[in-house]
């Protein structure tokens, strides 16, 4: 499966709600199994839940494991209720993600999200393309970068 193209079609059906930009970002998480509410913090600490699992990211984000949907849309649904600086804090030091590691360059993409959702740079209605374009790994076209020739 493509999770990475079903993240996306998750974030246009999302933005077709309407829901304030906060709102949009908390829904998103939950994707990444981290509920509203109280329990977000129960579901963010125990890494959230895999509801799209496949591949399908750009080579920079995959980790050879089928949870990076996961992993970002929790990390969005975190960076909204805490913020970009403890999130990344968060990443980097308590799930030692690094920076040149897929999953921490994953984490730097996905505060990136809610920092520009949040501050209105980044329209809802657009949101789903900016994934595709940023992290999915076929250029546009449909072809997976495993399936690309080399050279």
């Amino acid at each position: 499966m493509d999770a990475c193209a079903a993240l996306a079609d998750s974030i246009d059906r999302l933005a077709e709600r309407g829901h304030s930009n906060r709102r949009f970002l908390k829904e998103l998480g939950r994707v990444g199994g981290v509920r509203r509410g109280p329990f977000w913090l129960t579901d963010a600490g125990s890494g959230g839940s895999n509801r799209l699992q496949g591949r399908g990211f750009a080579p920079e984000f995959d980790d050879d494991t089928t949870g990076q949907a996961r992993h970002f849309a929790g990390t969005v649904a975190v960076t909204a209720r805490i913020g970009g600086g403890l999130a990344r804090w968060l990443t980097t030091t308590v799930l030692r993600d690094r920076p040149d590691t897929a999953d921490g360059r994953l984490s730097a993409e996905a505060i990136e999200f809610a920092r520009l959702i949040r501050s209105g740079e980044l329209a809802q209605a657009d949101a789903g393309a900016w994934v595709r374009s940023r992290i999915c790994g076929c250029a546009g076209d449909g072809v997976e970068e495993s399936d690309r020739p080399a050279g």
